[in-house]
């Protein structure tokens, strides 16, 4: 039961709270944006230090938190130090909740202790991935987090583990994806969203970002250049180490962590100009392996444009004048038949 008002039982000890609805601005989730807000301006970064804790809302000194991590408090000063500090890893205390969505079975919100490997989160929690595909990757920490590759499905996780592998907890988005999903399009929508969300203090991420943006943009409209992934690498570079706040510090995230692990896409992308998943429409070149096909009619059913004809048990084809390149034949074939 919570007590509010003045007094509280005759006591000297006052307590109030009051809600403020904020305009929905990703930068706010820095703490100092948060403030500015709070106090009537735009919600932009300010420069630290001083920091909240010495000077905060109104020049005071205050405690800006995520509501997770107050809702902890009640339960450690009821159990104890101890019983909290016996939840999670030795660096990473308790639990941690996630918001598991994407290509998995069972999507929602889950609570785990600190230090569950992302493999019994996706399988033994989230179902496993549907419709028999193969697992790809999985984006931890938002669109400012890092894209996880297959061989660190056994990853702790925790701050360090998930630091150490170029991703972050952020406020426990993660979003699985199947190998239906193109890596170079998935940093492309990632980095547009933090475009649209730079508050445009600096200029590390009011134009860098745009510039980050433009390049990706090129790449997946079969335009690319060897010369512009190295672009993308400076530019990755010169954000992370030069912006204000955190949001331009982590925005390079997605482009970092799926250039460090999936390299041979966006050299596909820029040389061969090919995106093996039909994501990138302008290098598409979708096709059904007739080997594979067992003419179940599964692709002819979603097609929309009706691009696709075969006999049932008899294998397939593709229209190519017709096809639109969408990928809903990709994604519906049950047989991994359509590339």
């Amino acid at each position: 039961m919570e007590y509010f008002g003045n007094n509280i039982f005759g006591t000297d000890f006052s307590f109030d709270i009051e809600i403020r609805l904020g305009a929905g601005a990703f930068v706010c989730g820095e703490e100092t944006a948060l403030l500015e807000s709070i106090e009537g301006r735009s919600g932009r970064p300010r420069l630290k230090p001083p920091f909240p804790a010495n000077v905060g809302l109104w020049q005071k000194p205050t405690l800006i938190n995520n509501v997770e991590t107050y809702a902890n408090i009640t339960k450690i000063i009821l159990n104890g130090a101890k019983w909290y500090a016996s939840i999670g890893t030795e660096k990473s205390k308790g639990t941690k909740v996630f918001a598991l969505g994407g290509n998995v079975v069972n999507t929602g919100l889950v609570e785990v202790p600190m230090g569950t490997t992302l493999r019994e989160i996706v399988y033994d929690i989230g179902g496993g991935i549907p419709n028999g595909r193969d697992f790809k990757a999985a984006q931890t920490g938002g669109p400012s987090g890092g894209c996880i590759p297959k061989e660190y499905l056994d990853t702790p996780i925790d701050y360090e583990s998930l630091s150490s592998i170029g991703s972050m907890m952020g406020s426990g988005g993660l979003i699985v994806m199947d190998d239906t999903k193109c890596m170079v399009n998935l940093a492309k929508f990632y980095l547009g969203f933090t475009v649209d969300e730079s508050c445009g203090k600096c200029t590390p991420c009011r134009i860098g970002t745009k510039r980050m943006l433009e390049i990706l943009q090129k790449i997946t409209e079969g335009n690319g250049e060897e010369e512009d992934l190295n672009k993308l690498e400076d530019l990755c570079e010169n954000i992370k180490n030069a912006s204000v706040c955190g949001l331009g510090q982590t925005a390079p995230n997605p482009v970092i962590s799926t250039m460090k692990y999936f390299m041979n896409e966006y050299k596909e992308h820029v040389i061969d100009k090919k995106c093996k998943t039909g994501e990138c429409k302008a290098l598409a070149d979708i096709h059904i392996d007739p080997e594979k096909c067992k003419g179940c009619g599964m692709c002819k059913r979603n097609c929309p444009v009706g691009a696709i004809s075969g006999e049932i048990k008899q294998p397939h084809v593709i229209d190519k004048e017709k096809c639109i390149k969408c990928g809903t034949c990709i994604s519906v074939c049950p047989f991994h038949a359509i590339s």
